[in-house]
C-alpha cells in the first residue's frame, strides 16, 4: 500500500492570450495553483485549479497550512475518503471558491496519481463513454469586441468544424445585444450553435426581457443570466424563458447543483472541476444530472474537462478557451472541431516543468513532508 510521502506546492500567474471582458469584469490574470503528490513508490500526480486574478495567495496558505499536511501518510488510493474528509474539515469555510479551488488542486493530483499507477487515461478510468467530444469556442466572443470581429471569429471556427460560438451579452442597451446576435446568426446560418453568456449581470426583469428579445435567433442557451445564488429567480426564469438556461461556473457544491436540477431551474449544467472541488465531486454532479436528462457542458479548463466530458454519457461539449499553452509541452488535440481526450496515463496534461519553475511565485512554493 503506497502512502503519500511528499507534496510540492507552487503557483504560476498566467496572463490571458487575448483580452477577456464580460458583463461584470475583465480578466487580466489567471493564478494557477499546482499540487504535486508523491507516494512511497515514487509515483507522482499533479493537479491544478485557477483563479481569475484574486485569491491565489489565500488558496496557497489554505493548502500549505491546513489541507496538505493532513495528507502525509495517507493511502493515496483512497481518493473518495480523502475528499470527504477535507471537505468536512473545512466546513466552516465552505461553500465557497477559496476552499473549492484548494480542494480541486489536491483531488485532481490524486486522480492523476491513481490513473498513472493504473496505466489508464482519466477518461477511461472515470467512465470511458467516448474518446472525443465536439467543441464550441468562447475566445472570439468577448463583450468588448466589435461585431465584425465576433462574426469573423465564428466563421473561422465554423470552417474548422467547431459546433458553435459563445457570445458575451450584457451591453447597456438591449438592442446592442440583439444586433450582435442577429449579425452572427445571419453570417453562420441555421446549422451553427450560438451560445450566450450574461455572467450573472442581469436582474430578474432584465434577464427575462433579454431572453425574449433574443429568442428569434434559436440560441443554444443563456448562461448565468442571474446571480448564482438566486435560486427562486432561476426557477421562475427557466419556466418563462424561451431560451434554455445554463448554470454552473459559480456553483461550488454538489448539493446546490442537485437543488437546481430538482427544481427545474436550469436545462444545461456547466460544472467546473476547478470550482466544484475537483474530479470527485465533478463526477457526482455529472451522474446526478444524467438522472434528470440534463447535459453537461463544463465551464473553462478545456485541458482537463475534455477527459471528463468523454468519461460520462451526458457530456455534450468542451468549451474552447486555451489556458495552459505557456506551461505545457503539448496542447489539446482538436481535429474537425472535436476535442480528443489524451490517452496517456493520468489526467493527460504534459506539464513543461522548466516553464513552470521559471514562473513560480517563490513566496508560495513549498514542500510538505512528514515532520515538516
Amino acid at each position: 500500500m503506497a502512502r503519500i510521502e511528499r507534496i510540492d506546492l507552487a503557483i504560476v500567474d498566467l496572463a490571458p492570450k487575448v483580452e477577456r471582458s464580460d458583463a461584470i469584469q475583465s480578466f487580466v490574470s489567471q493564478e494557477t495553483p499546482l499540487v504535486t503528490i508523491t507516494d512511497s513508490d515514487g509515483a507522482k500526480g499533479t493537479g491544478y485549479s485557477y483563479t481569475i486574478g484574486t485569491g491565489g495567495s489565500s488558496v496557497m496558505r489554505l493548502l500549505a497550512d491546513h489541507l496538505c499536511p493532513r495528507l502525509i501518510g495517507r493511502d493515496a488510493t483512497q481518493v473518495e475518503a480523502i475528499w470527504h474528509e477535507l471537505e468536512f474539515m473545512t466546513h466552516a469555510t465552505t461553500i465557497g471558491p477559496i476552499t473549492s479551488i484548494a480542494l480541486a488542486a489536491i483531488d485532481t493530483a490524486l486522480w492523476d496519481l491513481r490513473c498513472r499507477k493504473a496505466g489508464l487515461a482519466l477518461w477511461r478510468m472515470a467512465g470511458g463513454a467516448r474518446d472525443s467530444a465536439p467543441c464550441y469556442t468562447t475566445e472570439g466572443g468577448w463583450l468588448h469586441l466589435p461585431v465584425e470581429a465576433i462574426v469573423d471569429d465564428a466563421l473561422q471556427a465554423q470552417a474548422l468544424g467547431f459546433t458553435g460560438s459563445k457570445i458575451k451579452i450584457g451591453r447597456p442597451v438591449p438592442g446592442e445585444d440583439v444586433a450582435r446576435i442577429a449579425a452572427l446568426r445571419e453570417a453562420v446560418g441555421d446549422g451553427y450553435e450560438i451560445m450566450t453568456d450574461a455572467n450573472q449581470g442581469f436582474a430578474r426583469d432584465t434577464a427575462l426581457r433579454r431572453a425574449k428579445a433574443l429568442a428569434p435567433f434559436d440560441l443554444a442557451w443563456i448562461e448565468e443570466p442571474l446571480p448564482a445564488d438566486d435560486m427562486a429567480g432561476h426557477v421562475a426564469l427557466a419556466q418563462a424563458s424561451p431560451i434554455p438556461v445554463a448554470v454552473g461556473e459559480s456553483i461550488y457544491s454538489i448539493r446546490q447543483f442537485a437543488e437546481y436540477a430538482a427544481r427545474d431551474a436550469c436545462s444545461i449544467i456547466q460544472v467546473d472541476a476547478g470550482r466544484i472541488g475537483g474530479i470527485t465531486p465533478w463526477l457526482k454532479v455529472a451522474h446526478m444530472a444524467e438522472g434528470f436528462d440534463i447535459p453537461i457542458c463544463p465551464h473553462f479548463l478545456m485541458e482537463l474537462h475534455v477527459s471528463l466530458v468523454c468519461a460520462v454519457q451526458n457530456g455534450r461539449y468542451v468549451e474552447y478557451i486555451p489556458q495552459l499553452d505557456d506551461i505545457t509541452n503539448t496542447g489539446l488535440r482538436v481535429e474537425g472541431g472535436r476535442a480528443f481526450a489524451p490517452d496517456a496515463p493520468g489526467i493527460g496534461i504534459d506539464w513543461d516543468w522548466d516553464a513552470i519553475n521559471g514562473r513560480t511565485v517563490a513566496e508560495f512554493s513549498s514542500t510538505i513532508t512528514k515532520g515538516s
